[in-house]
C-alpha cells in the first residue's frame, strides 16, 4: 500500500530486503536476518547512486538495515504514534533528531535533548475542504448530521460488521460515509443495495479515497474509526470528534493513542468487542449532545499542529547544512 501511494505521487521508489526479528521463531529467526543483512547490502547500494545529505526514517523493520548502511549519514526520526514500537527504539539510536506528533513521545526515550514536537503531517490538499464544499462533492444534505466511518487502507472488519449489523437504525438518525478499506467492499456494496431507496441516498461507501479523504473528513460531524496515528493528525485538522476503537490484536500502541486523544477530552474509546452492541447508542447519544461535541471539537483543535510537516522539513534541512 505505501508503495503505491509513493509512486501516485510521483516520487522515485526503491525496496530493500527487511523482515522482523521480534518475535518470531527460532526457524524463521536465522532467514530473517540474512534477508535484513542482505537489506544492508542493498541499502549501501542505494546510498552509492544517491548520496544524500540526510537519510529521514518513520519507522518499521524496513528502515533498519538503512540505519545501519547509512550510519554515517546525519538522520532524523520521526515519531507518529504516541508510543514508539520497538523498530523506532532502535531506529533512534541512530538518529541525530527526533521528531514527534505528541509532547508525551518524550517520555519514551532516554536522550530528551534530540527530541522535537512538529506535530502529525498531513497532506496540504486535506484543507481545502470545508463542510460546505465537502458535503456537495459527496451528496450530503448539509443539514444533516454525518458519521464518518473509516478503518484505513484494508479496512478493520469488525468495524464494518458493527455497522452493517446496525445500518437500517443508524440511517434513521444520521447519514454515513464509509470507507470500508478493500477486505470488505463486496460485502458492503451488497448491504448497501439491500437497503431501501431512501436509507441508500443517506448512505455513501467507497472502498479508499484518495483526493476526496478532505471531504469526508471536512463532512462529518463524528468519526468511527481505528487510532492509528493519522487520527492524531487527520483529526484535529478538521476539529472532528472521534468514537476510537484500537486494533486489539496488535502493539498497543493503537490503545496509547486513544487514551491520548480521550484524555485531551477530544475522543471517546470502546473496546472492539463491545462496538456492535454499543455502537448505536453512543454514537446517537453524542450527535445529540452538541454541548459535548463542541467541546470535544474545541479539544481536537487545541491539539491541531497544521504544520507538522514544515516544521519537520526545517529538522531535516539543519541536517542536511550540517553535513
Amino acid at each position: 500500500m505505501e508503495a503505491e501511494l509513493v509512486q501516485r505521487q510521483g516520487i522515485p521508489y526503491d525496496s530493500i530486503p527487511a523482515a522482523g526479528v521480534h518475535g518470531v521463531g527460532l526457524r524463521t529467526l536465522p532467514k530473517n536476518i540474512i534477508k535484513l543483512m542482505r537489506g544492508v547490502f542493498a541499502s549501501r547500494k542505494i546510498l552509492r547512486e544517491f548520496k544524500p545529505d540526510v537519510l529521514f526514517f518513520t519507522g518499521g523493520y524496513v528502515a533498519v538495515p538503512m540505519a545501519i548502511a547509512g550510519i554515517n549519514i546525519p538522520s532524523l526520526l520521526y515519531v507518529p504514534d504516541i508510543e514508539p514500537g520497538l523498530a523506532l527504539k532502535a531506529l533512534a539510536w541512530f538518529a541525530d533528531k527526533i521528531t514527534v506528533s505528541a509532547p508525551a513521545s518524550a517520555a519514551y526515550f532516554s536522550r530528551t535533548a534530540r527530541i522535537v514536537e512538529t506535530g502529525y503531517p498531513t497532506r496540504t490538499d486535506l484543507a481545502q475542504w470545508d463542510k460546505a464544499s465537502a458535503c456537495e462533492k459527496l451528496k450530503l444534505d448539509a443539514e444533516k448530521p454525518t458519521l464518518l466511518v473509516f478503518g484505513g487502507s484494508k479496512g478493520a472488519r469488525s468495524i464494518n460488521n458493527a455497522v452493517l449489523a446496525n445500518l437500517p437504525d443508524l440511517l434513521e438518525r444520521m447519514q454515513i460515509v464509509h470507507i470500508s478499506g478493500k477486505l470488505d467492499w463486496v460485502t458492503v456494496q451488497n448491504a448497501r443495495n439491500a437497503l431501501k431507496r431512501n436509507q441508500a441516498k443517506k448512505y455513501r461507501v467507497f472502498d479508499y479515497l484518495h483526493e476526496e479523504m478532505g471531504a469526508a473528513l471536512a463532512s462529518a460531524d463524528l468519526v468511527v474509526s481505528r487510532a492509528g496515528a493519522s487520527s492524531l493528525g487527520e483529526f484535529p485538522l478538521f476539529e472532528l470528534p472521534a468514537l476510537l476503537v484500537p486494533y486489539p490484536y496488535a502493539w498497543r500502541y493503537q490503545k496509547v493513542n486513544a487514551e491520548y486523544l480521550q484524555e485531551k477530552g477530544a475522543a471517546m474509546m470502546i473496546r472492539d468487542e463491545k462496538l456492535e452492541e454499543d455502537l448505536v447508542p453512543i454514537v446517537d447519544d453524542l450527535l445529540k449532545n452538541r454541548q459535548e461535541l463542541d467541546a470535544m471539537r474545541t479539544a481536537m483543535k487545541e491539539i491541531a499542529r497544521p504544520n507538522a510537516a514544515e516544521n519537520i522539513a526545517v529538522e531535516l534541512l539543519a541536517l542536511a547544512r550540517k553535513r
